[in-house]
């Protein structure tokens, strides 16, 4: 599944960017990585120059799946089952990933998914990471790899 990581903040290295890295390189195909600095003004301006720039890159017919708290927070299993159905819509991925401030209300509504990472708050350059570990368990659930382990409560 090629898909592509629409990112607020430009990631220095450090623990957050390993992480990302880490996850990222196991990823068949990796994320293809688009970053774009983080605004200055009223948190609703941030949001909304930050969306505008997010909405710019998306590419055509793009499936957008925004990162966000009121996202729906599946399962690994079900996580998979997601993705399995976004692959067979033959269309481009994108994850969008706001800054501090969030998502603005336009990329929110471009969505057609909203995920979550549970109901705590993450900072956005760790969510980077989570996000591609979770891809990756996804993929190895679908390719039945023991990375996986359901039995796990």
């Amino acid at each position: 599944m090629k898909a592509r990581l629409l990112a607020i903040g430009r990631i220095k290295p450090g623990p957050e960017a390993a992480l990302f890295a880490q996850h990222n390189a196991r990823l068949r195909p990796p994320l293809e990585v688009s970053e774009f600095a983080e605004a200055r003004g009223s948190p609703a301006e941030i949001r909304r120059r930050e969306g505008a720039a997010i909405l710019a890159a998306l590419p055509a017919g793009a499936l957008l799946v925004a990162m966000d708290l009121g996202g729906a927070a599946p399962t690994s299993e079900a996580l998979a089952a997601l993705t399995t159905r976004w692959m067979e819509a033959a269309r481009p991925l994108a994850f969008a990933i706001g800054g501090a401030e969030g998502l603005d209300p336009a990329v929110l509504a471009r969505a057609e998914a909203r995920l979550s990472l549970g109901p705590l708050t993450w900072p956005h350059f760790l969510v980077r990471g989570l996000l591609a570990e979770q891809l990756f368990r996804a993929q190895c659930i679908r390719e039945g790899h023991p990375y996986h382990r359901a039995w796990r409560p």
